[in-house]
Parts: structure tokens; sequence; C-alpha cells
């Protein structure tokens, strides 16, 4: 406990060096790298520390935030070893949500989060959970493609939800793995507004096609 507190401390005295401007993306990119490096359940946490340094050195950015969160989301997917923890980590990254939508309330992306942090809720118990977080997670995407219905991420998150419903009830999921291969082949066409903006999703779409592919 005290080295990892020496070390957001450490952290917390650097943060002070990149606040603003210019310096503030170029960390945000350099740490945005360590995501291809995450591969055990204490990777994303120590990348996730780093985002809320930044994040409170950068109080009017909600990038950092989003970022947060999906590091504790993607906790809570990966953790198989201790589902008890799950709905800890992801009680963590509902108050980056939180912050994150007082911050930006008018960014498609934060409600993207939103809806996978809901998805994160509901498959840690789908029999108990499916029905409350499906509604909240299909509110959260509505809200993505009411403000930018061409964000991919949110046409994405429809899509699994929808097939993971289609699963759930085992009934045809055709007409959703068509717009899945529709969605992947016009992915690109889709342009962030910045190198630091959310871009992922595009190899989970992929997955999923290829789960579509197996039940064709």
């Amino acid at each position: 406990m005290k080295k990892t507190m020496l070390i957001f401390a450490v952290l917390l005295i650097a943060a002070t060096s990149f606040a603003g401007g210019s310096k503030y993306q170029e960390t945000m990119g350099k740490t945005l790298a360590g995501f291809a490096e995450c591969k055990t359940i204490a990777d994303f946490q120590e990348l996730g520390n780093k985002f809320m340094v930044i994040s409170k050195a950068e109080t009017k950015e909600w990038l950092p935030l989003y970022y947060h969160a999906q590091c504790y989301i993607l906790m809570s997917f990966n953790d198989n070893e201790n589902p008890q923890m799950k709905d800890e980590y992801l009680d963590v990254a509902a108050e980056s949500v939180r912050k994150m939508i007082e911050i930006a309330p008018g960014e498609s992306e934060v409600f993207v989060m939103q809806g996978l942090l809901y998805t994160a809720r509901l498959m840690i118990d789908p029999m108990t959970r499916g029905q409350q977080y499906s509604a909240l997670s299909g509110q959260a995407i509505g809200r993505a493609l009411g403000m930018e219905p061409k964000n991919p991420r949110a046409k994405y998150m429809q899509i699994a939800n929808e097939l993971g419903t289609a699963k759930f009830f085992g009934s045809d999921n055709t007409a959703t793995c068509q717009k899945a291969h529709k969605l992947y082949e016009e992915w690109d066409n889709y342009k962030p507004k910045s190198p630091i903006h959310p871009q992922w999703g595009k190899e989970q779409l992929s997955e999923a096609i290829e789960s579509c592919n197996r039940t064709e």
C-alpha cells in the first residue's frame, strides 16, 4: 500500500508539468499507448491510475475519466479469478462516468462508456440483472446515437446488445449480423476528433462477426 501511494504521489507531482495544451495531448497519447501493454488486472489498474492523475490535473477534460472508467470496466470483464471484485471495479468506473457526463453531457462517447458500464454490470449475473441493465444500457446507447448517429462505437454497442439478447433468448440474429457486417465495412469512414479520442471497437466488432459466422 505504501509503495502504491508513493507511486501515485510521484505521478501527481509529475501531472503539474503537463497541465494544458499540447503537453496534455502528448501525455495522453503516451498513456493511451499503455493499453497495448495491458495483460493483467494489475496492468489495467496501473494504467487507470495514470489516467486518474491526468484527470486531476486537467479537471475540465473528460477523456482521462473516460479511459480511467474503461480500464476498470475491462478489469471487471477480465477478472475471472476474483468475481466478487467485479462490482467494486465497476463502482470505481461509475464514479468516473458520472464526473465525465457532468463535464461533457453533449458528447456521444460518454454515453457509449455509460452503456458499456451497464453491460458490464449485467454480465456479472445475467439471470437476475438482465432486465434492469439491458434497459439502462439501451437507453445510454440510444442517447449516444441521438447525439451522433454515425458514431461507430455506439452502433457496435447496439449490435453487441442485440446479439447478446438473441443469444440469451435463442432467437434469430440474422438481421443483426447483417448490420455488423455493414458497420465493419463502413468503420474507417468515421474520423475521430483527435488522435486521443476513442478509437476502439473495430476489433471487438470483428469478433462479433466471427461469432455470427459460426452460427450461420
